[in-house]
């Protein structure tokens, strides 16, 4: 139920969101989707088999950019939270996160620009051990992740950029419940929180394979320098949104994920679906 009403309060935080946005300067270039995708299956003396399932899941992409002379700053929002119930299982998550991106350039030759960027990423909801469903790993704020530091952006367009920043640095914030007995996403035990010194690259790109079909791929890259440079920690978004009609589009996001501070391996995600649009 706990999780059911997040969902609801999620979609109205969002609907008030579209509401409110109002651009009072020309400087500002602002624009976003809210998206909903849905799927459910029943059977009833289904011979061939079948569990009776519900999922969805609710998303927000909603960028806000500043351009004025040789100055920008763009802004991303990422938030997603999505649920699945099988009928005789306790309702699971199938998305959870919300991520904020900040990237302020000053121009200083071409399509090169100084640069300082702001990344922080957490989740909303509880998350639990996937085999045994009851122990508690992780929840809002912990673990959350901060990245920040100077560098340089090189800046085709709004939908083609790399930003490199040898000299960030990263913060990993977890409660001290889960480094009670040991250490929690790289955080030692005992410790509430964990800095690093390191790489960072962070590049974007979005175009349009046709007119109705728009791909958006996100990658971020860091290496601590202090402890196994070679293990690049990495984060890969795909996105790509098939508009159907103004409000109706199949959608399908995938996100790898390779951090050995708090998986050895890579932890991967997909969704597709058909959903509702409202773009803002």
């Amino acid at each position: 139920m706990k999780r059911i009403l997040l969902v609801l309060s999620f979609v109205t935080l969002s609907a008030f969101a579209q509401e409110q946005v109002v651009d009072s300067t020309s400087h500002w270039t602002k624009k976003g989707t809210f998206t909903v995708l849905a799927n459910q299956s029943s059977f009833n003396n289904w011979l061939a088999g079948g569990q009776n399932n519900f999922a969805g899941n609710a998303g927000i992409n909603y960028d806000f950019n500043y351009k004025n002379g040789d100055w920008n700053w763009d802004n991303k929002l990422i938030a997603a939270y999505g649920l699945t119930k099988i009928k005789g299982a306790d309702t699971q998550k199938t998305d959870d996160r919300i991520e904020f991106n900040s990237l302020l350039g000053k121009k200083a030759s071409g399509n090169w620009f100084y640069s300082a960027f702001f990344n922080f990423k957490t989740q909303m909801d509880s998350g639990f051990d996937p085999e045994t469903q009851t122990v508690k790993i992780s929840h809002f704020f912990s673990p959350a992740y901060f990245q920040f530091g100077p560098g340089m952006l090189w800046k085709k367009s709004d939908n083609l950029k790399v930003n490199i920043a040898p000299a960030t640095s990263k913060l990993i914030i977890v409660h001290d419940h889960f480094t009670e007995f040991g250490p929690s996403f790289g955080v030692d035990q005992g410790d509430t929180s964990r800095y690093e010194l390191g790489f960072a690259l962070n590049g974007y790109y979005k175009f349009n394979v046709m007119e109705n079909v728009s791909v958006e791929n996100i990658l971020n890259l860091y290496s601590n320098y202090s402890e196994d440079p070679q293990n690049v920690d990495l984060d890969y978004q795909l996105n790509i949104v098939m508009k159907i009609n103004k409000y109706l589009s199949t959608n399908f996001a995938f996100q790898t994920i390779y951090d050995d501070n708090a998986f050895r391996g890579f932890q991967t995600r997909q969704v597709i679906g058909v959903g509702f649009n409202a773009t803002f």
